[in-house]
């Protein structure tokens, strides 16, 4: 009879003995290794490891961890919208305090020559020039000189002061001009200016285009018709309608201080 089957078979058995070795070597814990294991693990996060077996971090009192120092605080953070707050540094309020000061005398000089030259003129009663806080503002009360009743059309009695007042604003060089025109608060219907928006407008406009020949660069300058807006004197009069009648030319502040 063959008994070679029986080689085969042993190697089998053999095969399978240390297959199960292996898997009872992995299920087994030994317990000395995990004890020690434990330990590590403890020193490591600074706790310790309880009678039982299971390791825990101390955190009673007079424990190493309890007894070190208290972590700095972190320093405070100012939001930065209240850094916004503060300010410019002092050094630089002080040197536009110093810019606006400039200006708003440049503004009274450049005032008084004006004025010079509206009484010069003899209109000192037309033109009025005062220092505000949005700029130089030039009043030219429109009545009889500049324009007549509800027209556009600058009359040849005003354009040597305003070629004067224009070369004046030339010189200066350094503010925008924004020309602004007004109306009192009466209708007006005709087919050129259908209302006093039209009709404020235009006016200011003659003025601008005056001005561009007298040399003032078109870049410096815009215009703005407010109809009857933003009056200075009371409309119930003619005396107050008169003063709301007017082109105001302004030199824009570069410096508010």
């Amino acid at each position: 009879m063959d008994e070679r089957w029986l080689v085969s078979f042993a190697d089998m058995m053999t095969l399978m003995f240390a297959l199960f070795m292996v898997l009872f070597s992995i299920s087994s814990v030994n317990t000395s290794k995990f004890e020690d294991l434990q330990r590590s693990m403890q020193e490591a996060f600074s706790g310790a490891v309880l009678s039982g077996g299971k390791a825990v971090m101390e955190t009673a009192a007079g424990s190493d961890a309890a007894q070190a120092p208290p972590e700095p605080p972190l320093p405070a953070m100012m939001p930065l919208d209240l850094a916004q707050q503060a300010g410019p540094a002092p050094r630089t309020r002080t040197l536009s305090a110093a810019a606006a000061a400039r200006e708003n005398e440049d503004f009274k000089r450049l005032k008084a020559r004006i004025e010079a030259l509206a009484e010069e003129a003899g209109l000192e009663g037309k033109v009025e020039a005062e220092v505000r806080r949005r700029g130089l503002v030039v009043r030219l009360l429109t009545d009889d000189v500049f324009f007549s009743s509800g027209e556009a059309t600058l009359k040849a009695g005003s354009l040597r002061l305003l070629t004067r007042i224009g070369l004046l604003i030339d010189e200066e060089a350094r503010h925008p001009v924004v020309v602004e025109g007004y109306t009192d608060s009466q209708p007006i219907g005709t087919a050129r200016f259908p209302s006093n928006w039209e009709l404020s407008g235009a006016r200011a406009a003659a003025v601008v285009r005056h001005f561009g020949t007298t040399g003032i660069n078109d870049q410096r300058m815009s215009l703005a018709g407010h109809a009857a807006q933003h009056p200075i004197d009371t409309n119930a009069t003619p005396q107050g309608r008169a003063r709301n009648r007017r082109v105001e030319i302004v030199l824009a502040r570069l410096n508010r201080g």
